[in-house]
C-alpha cells in the first residue's frame, strides 16, 4: 500500500483492472485471482523492491534486497515500475529466476510461500477494488516514510496512515 500512495497512476491501473473485470460483486475470491496479471505484476514489483525477508539464509547470505535494485538485471532498478513484469510475465519469484528471489531457491526456499502470496494476493486485490486510497489531509505523498527496520525480516519503521473511502 505505501508504494501505490506514493504512484497512484499505478494504483489507478489496479484498481481499473479489478474492477472492470469483476464488475459489480461483493469481494473477490480466490478464483478470481488468475485473472489479475496487472495485480501480480504489481505484488512481483513491492517484492522486487522490499523481499520479506531481505538477506536469506543458507550456507552463505544471499543479499535478495541488493539482487532486486541491481542495474545490470534490472532498469531503472530504485523506480517502482510493475509494468516491468507485463511485458515479462514469465520472471516469477518462486526461486526459478534468480534475479527476482524474495523467499529463496531451492531446499531453503519459504514453505509458507504459496499460501502466503495467495493470502497477500486476496487482500490488496480486496483492499483495491472495495475503497479508494488517499493521504490525510496534511499529508504529502513525499512525506511517506519508507524506512525499514534492520534484521532478518522486513518490516516498517513508522505506520502508514491512509484514508479509505468505500467505493460503491
Amino acid at each position: 500500500m505505501t508504494l501505490l500512495i506514493r504512484s497512484p497512476i499505478v494504483m489507478q491501473k489496479a484498481q481499473e483492472e479489478l474492477r472492470n473485470v469483476i464488475g459489480k460483486k461483493s469481494k473477490i475470491i480466490e478464483d478470481d485471482l488468475p485473472k489479475f496479471a496487472y495485480l501480480k505484476a504489481v505484488i512481483k514489483e513491492t517484492l522486487r523492491l522490499y523481499p520479506p525477508a531481505p538477506l536469506l539464509k543458507t550456507l552463505v547470505y544471499v543479499n535478495a534486497w541488493a539482487i532486486g535494485r541491481d542495474p545490470k538485471s534490472w532498469d531503472n532498478p530504485g523506480e517502482f515500475l510493475p509494468e516491468r513484469f507485463m511485458a515479462s510475465c514469465d520472471i516469477d519469484f518462486k526461486g526459478n529466476d534468480f534475479e527476482l528471489i524474495p523467499f529463496g531457491v531451492g531446499q531453503r526456499i519459504c514453505p509458507g510461500m504459496p499460501i502466503g502470496v495467495v493470502m497477500v494476493e486476496l487482500l490488496l486485490a480486496n483492499l483495491l477494488y472495495l475503497f479508494d486510497w488517499g493521504l490525510p489531509n496534511d499529508m504529502r505523498k513525499e512525506d511517506i516514510d519508507f524506512d525499514a527496520i534492520p534484521g532478518i525480516t522486513m518490516h516498517k519503521r513508522n505506520e502508514l496512515f491512509l484514508l479509505a473511502s468505500v467505493h460503491f
